[in-house]
């Protein structure tokens, strides 16, 4: 598969509009809650990733649109969606991946039973990633007063989500979306997102119970490099 993928040179970092397609995901829908964790420190790089040049999620046209269709729904319960990941710069994949080569051991927080150098092998980073299509979205979903539970140990600390039994990017089996046992809270509350985000045209990657992609995404084969700014 990766035999077929190709990597557009990326844009100065100055240049704007974003290539032609894309959309920051505020200038469709601003109702939206953003945590983009890797344009900062709070996340299991412990730094921000190449590319991240600003807190601030970018998708497709189509990816965007659909999303602020799953936020319009969930609003009328009360809910909102929060991304913690959208369009992900090949060069930021690179950087996981030679970051996870310098090996070291588990992380209570992010990867509390593996390795450093084995979260490739084991399928938590991918040497190449969905994200970089700019179709695909790390998700969760809060409640819009910001009265939610979650307490979750392993993840992304102070995300101010639903519980979902895991945080954001807890590299564990636990966070395989039909993982079981799990409280019935959260185990509701993960089949609230899968329901929510199916219905709006996304389909989930098992592993990560917050990790979504547009079915029909407009850039199946390719790979895009250009940084990630506030425009």
């Amino acid at each position: 598969m990766a035999a077929t993928l190709m990597i557009l040179v990326a844009p100065p970092v100055h240049a704007d509009p974003l290539p032609a397609g894309f959309v920051r995901l505020a200038d469709v829908d601003p109702s939206i809650r953003q945590d983009i964790r890797y344009a900062g420190l709070e996340n299991f790089l412990h730094r921000k990733a190449d590319g991240y040049d600003a807190p601030v999620c970018i998708l497709t046209k189509q990816a965007a649109q659909a999303l602020s269709g799953v936020q319009k729904a969930l609003a009328a319960d009360g809910l909102t969606l929060v991304v913690f990941d959208c369009y992900r710069p090949a060069r930021a994949v690179a950087d996981m991946g030679k970051w996870t080569r310098e090996g070291g051991p588990p992380d209570p927080q992010w990867y509390p039973l593996v390795p450093r150098g084995d979260l490739i092998a084991k399928g938590y980073i991918g040497e190449l990633s969905t994200h970089s299509r700019g179709s695909t979205v790390d998700v969760a979903i809060a409640r819009s007063d910001g009265k939610n539970k979650s307490s979750a140990a392993c993840g992304a600390a102070g995300a101010g989500t639903l519980d979902f039994g895991t945080s954001f990017d807890c590299f564990d089996p636990a966070s395989e979306t039909a993982h079981r046992p799990l409280a019935a809270e959260a185990a509701a509350n993960r089949k609230k997102l899968l329901d929510a985000m199916r219905a709006g045209g996304f389909k989930n990657y098992a592993r990560e119970w917050w990790h979504y992609t547009l079915r029909d995404e407009p850039f199946p084969k390719l790979r895009f490099d250009f940084p990630i700014t506030a425009g």
